[in-house]
């Protein structure tokens, strides 16, 4: 039988549920705008009911309060982490693409079109005049200024690689400090429900810094619970396998500069990442993903077209030699002068390197490697590789495309021009050309007889020339789109612009003038056609690019926005749901409160008249 003030227990207990939900109610609103925050609800049950000897045998003894919940979905944040590493990955994308799109904006600027166009409008003249020194001084002028369009570009090109390597760094930072909050409050949330708490607030926190993490990069998160009933979980991140956090633990990711260049024209200091145990991040895992796989693919995508070859060597060499390359043209050559090269598992530093020519236009490779570091087994036959294919069209492939035009149109221009005569008679020098970074003296493409009687076309070793008398020989592979050039000489004088084959023929003569306009069209200088053609055959891979990576990022920003609604229709707090259930709450504590009443009124009597 229960006790006589038990029905007053009973009321007490529907009080404090009450108030308890009204609590609730009042900690959802308050977060109505706060970032990751899950709503919240109390859960209630019967309480334990009580035997009575009646024939009704049970009664009820109340309601008790199971704890306070949160209203989360595991399959919709495991979808929403996803997507976010997608949406990440494009919208880096979209920006890096859009910047790169601005810097060959053909419409809106006088870009290539205008200088390349001006230049052969000035050749034109000189055809009809070539005895004229102001169109002489004219045709260099604005080639020079052709040549400071491509070298304007190429600075633009090298200062988005080097934003993207330094934002590489940042993130690398920002999940290491993401994985230290994580592990901090993992320890928090360890600490208060070990005690029988409920961390609810803490693991929205942990929560918001997983998303956070998800945009940057692909993640897996795992929480499984350690004992029995002891409120304690263990707690694991990991990115592409490796573990990031582990419960209270977590790993450093460091950012170390290189000291060796992979593409010949990369900026100095492009970092790599490595964890904090020495181990290398590894950059090209496909899964990756989000904002750190685009960065890496902006600053290092050379659209699958590393250079590849096969080895021929023996242990103690001290050289590599480098056959079947994919690289039989020096236009088309863009490894680093000093670098790396992998063959089969192993890696060795090499100084300079040295090309020869078969009869058959094959190239073989002999790269000098530094002191100390022979070849340290024997591999004929192993693949070799410098750096490694990346298969997105980034900042070393666009500057290939430019070093390519460069080269290719650069060489064609000066066997014209070599072939005739300046206006003094003089044999016509190169008219485009680049600097030796030692000496600084303009180079003279062709070869030494020494290199020709030993079929080298291709000399990129660190010497330094016998005296200043001496022909800096170069070669196309030294000539690119940030150092090119008008010959020093040819822009200082006009008269050495070389209009004819001879000028016995007279000093009005302009064959070579001739043959140096009909570049413009020739449709055999490229794959792609003509000079033009090929230039804005670029302009349109880099804004049918640009314009891809924006439609994904679009496409991917809508995605992202479904599944936050359907995210939140669960865990999202809905202010007229909470005012309804405020009302409800209420109702049910005056009710409460109300069965207090009479119960007091009903203990009034018993004890106070009943003896009357």
């Amino acid at each position: 039988m229960p006790s006589t003030f038990f029905g007053l227990s009973i009321a007490k207990s529907g009080l404090y549920a009450s108030m308890g939900g009204i609590n609730t109610t009042a900690h959802n609103i308050s977060h109505t705008n706060t970032e990751g925050y899950c709503r919240q609800v109390m859960g209630q049950t019967a309480a334990s009911a009580l035997r009575v000897n009646a024939t009704y045998g049970m009664a009820g003894s109340g309601v008790d309060i199971t704890g306070v919940e949160q209203m989360r979905d595991i399959y919709y944040d495991l979808k929403f982490r996803s997507n976010s590493t997608m949406a990440g990955e494009y919208t880096s994308k979209q920006h890096y693409m859009s910047e790169i799109e601005s810097y060959f904006n053909e419409i809106n600027l006088e870009g290539f079109t205008t200088s390349f166009n001006s230049m052969f409008d000035t050749l034109q003249e000189l055809s009809k005049n070539p005895s004229d020194l102001s169109c002489r001084t004219q045709v260099t002028n604005y080639a020079q200024s052709l040549c400071e369009y491509f070298n304007s570009i190429s600075t633009s090109m090298t200062a988005i690689q080097e934003e993207a390597n330094f934002e590489i760094k940042n993130q690398a930072d920002r999940i290491t400090s993401l994985g230290q909050q994580i592990a901090v409050l993992t320890k928090q949330i360890n600490t208060i429900e070990s005690n029988g708490g409920t961390a609810n607030d803490l693991r929205d926190e942990r929560n918001l810094r997983v998303d956070e993490l998800s945009t940057i990069c692909n993640i897996t998160v795992s929480e499984n619970v350690v004992g029995a009933g002891v409120g304690i979980t263990s707690y694991q991140v990991k990115i592409d396998g490796y573990t990031l956090v582990d419960t209270y633990e977590y790993n450093k990711l460091i950012a170390v500069p290189q000291k060796e260049r992979i593409n010949q024209t990369d900026a100095d200091g492009m970092y790599k990442l490595m964890w904090s145990n020495g181990q290398e991040f590894n950059s090209a895992s496909a899964k990756l993903g989000g904002t750190l796989s685009a960065l890496f693919a902006v600053r290092d995508g050379n659209n699958g077209e590393a250079f590849k070859g096969k080895a021929d060597t023996a242990e103690g060499d001290d050289t590599i030699i480098v056959t079947m390359s994919n690289v039989n043209d020096a236009a088309k050559l863009n490894i680093a002068p000093q670098g790396v090269i992998t063959v089969g598992h192993r890696k060795y530093e090499y100084t300079g390197f040295i090309v020869r020519e078969d009869e058959d236009g094959n190239y073989e490779y002999e790269f000098t490697l530094s002191e100390n570091t022979p070849v340290t087994k024997s591999e004929d036959g192993a693949d070799v590789i410098i750096g490694r294919d990346v298969d997105y069209k980034g900042i070393p492939y666009y500057m290939s495309q430019l070093n390519e035009w460069v080269r290719t149109f650069a060489r064609a221009f000066n066997e014209l021009h070599t072939s005739g005569e300046d206006l003094k008679g003089r044999a016509g020098l190169d008219f485009f050309n680049a600097a030796d970074q030692v000496t600084g003296k303009d180079y003279v493409f062709g070869q030494s007889e020494e290199d020709a009687d030993n079929g080298i076309v291709i000399r990129c070793v660190a010497e330094e020339l016998e005296d200043e008398n001496s022909i800096n020989y170069g070669n196309y592979y030294l000539l690119t789109a940030a150092n090119f050039k008008v010959t020093s000489e040819v822009y200082a004088d006009p008269y050495m612009v070389a209009a004819a084959s001879s000028i016995q023929d007279g000093v009005e003569n302009s064959d070579i003038a001739k043959k140096l306009i009909g570049l413009k069209l020739d449709s055999d200088m490229f794959r792609q056609g003509t000079p033009g053609g090929f230039f804005q055959t670029l302009v349109a891979e880099i804004g049918i690019d640009s314009a891809k990576a924006q439609q994904f990022a679009k496409n991917q920003e809508n995605i992202c926005a479904s599944i936050t609604n359907q995210r939140l229709s669960v865990s999202g707090v809905d202010t007229e749901e909470e005012a309804m259930n405020l009302i409800r709450y209420r109702m049910a504590y005056n009710l409460s409160a109300q069965a207090v009443t009479v119960m007091n009124q009903i203990y009034d009597k018993l004890i106070n008249y009943m003896g009357a």
